[in-house]
């Protein structure tokens, strides 16, 4: 569809009854979205604040934390928007670039978990070498590349998307992800699926190995070690393991669903895929407050002293 202005635009066509539930869905998800933005900046801020917690460890929760603030804002703005609106559209362009910023901050998110993995393995493994090996320079330098290594991988999709046709104006969703492909003319997918296969295996099933190898040494370690330091160990580690199966079991249904064609009834393509935007941005928070110690304290003394 092109306007006077020579501007494509795609219709979403994933809504499920939108006319009758639409301000159902707005404030549900509104809801969301400001427990969101809360919930992950009230933890975020303690951090931030709090000097005791300016350590590699909590200073990688901030960088997840702030990871999901981007995550959920690069979504739920334009998904409030289109629950009010007539006709729910989005440019072309705009659609590669919320399709951009959404795997990039998957990918960075993957990254993150793994970089958290690395820190408590040194932590836990290498203990009298710590604050060597996890020095400012190296905290910052591992925050960079998760943040940047997913953006720079998906730079080259922004122009091979420029090379297909435009066959089908309806996309078969609520946001723009992998589904995006569906729209374009495509005589073969091989060279689409060659690349994506790339992009997941850099940055989901690689950090995945790293993550299982790292806790399979820490877990033989603390198995020899003392009852304290088991103690210790699955404190700190037993967070980043129930972020990291949330976000993996939330990610393999955008792979497998999305990306690969299989016929899905609309009513459950659209629940399944409210719950990659839903669930995983307002779990982070929740699992780091209620599982991390010191975090937990500082939340408690904020509630606590609140009302009295």
């Amino acid at each position: 569809m092109i306007d006077e202005f020579n501007i494509t635009w795609i219709t979403f066509g994933g809504h499920v009854e939108l006319q009758k539930y639409r301000f159902l869905y707005f404030v549900i998800l509104f809801t969301v979205y400001i427990l969101i933005i809360c919930c992950n900046s009230t933890i975020f801020c303690i951090i931030w604040i709090q000097k005791s917690l300016h350590e590699p460890m909590y200073i990688f929760i901030a960088a997840l934390l702030c990871n999901s603030l981007l995550f959920s804002t690069n979504i739920y703005p334009k998904l409030l928007m289109d629950f009010l609106s007539d006709k729910q559209i989005i440019s072309v362009s705009l659609c590669h670039l919320q399709g951009f910023i959404y795997y990039s901050l998957c990918g960075s998110e993957f990254l993150l978990l793994s970089v958290m993995a690395y820190d408590r393995y040194v932590s836990i493994c290498k203990p009298l070498k710590y604050h060597t090996i996890m020095r400012k320079s190296t905290v910052s330098i591992l925050l960079v590349l998760a943040w940047l290594v997913p953006t720079c991988q998906l730079v080259p999709s922004l122009f091979i998307s420029n090379m297909f046709k435009i066959c089908n104006f309806t996309l078969n969703g609520i946001f723009c992800n992998n589904a995006v492909s569906q729209i374009y003319c495509m005589s073969s997918k091989a060279s689409y699926i060659i690349y994506g296969v790339f992009i997941a295996v850099n940055t989901v099933f690689l950090p995945l190995l790293f993550i299982l190898f790292t806790y399979t040494k820490i877990l033989i370690i603390t198995f020899k070690s003392s009852i304290n330091v088991r103690r210790k160990a699955a404190q700190t580690c037993s967070p980043h393991l129930l972020v990291l199966l949330s976000f993996s079991c939330l990610c393999s249904y955008d792979i497998v669903i999305a990306r690969i064609n299989i016929d899905f009834h609309k009513t459950a393509r659209f629940i399944m895929t409210l719950q990659v935007v839903l669930y995983h941005p307002l779990l982070n928070p929740v699992i780091y407050g209620v599982k991390m110690k010191e975090i937990s304290k500082y939340l408690k003394i904020i509630f606590f002293s609140s009302k009295t």
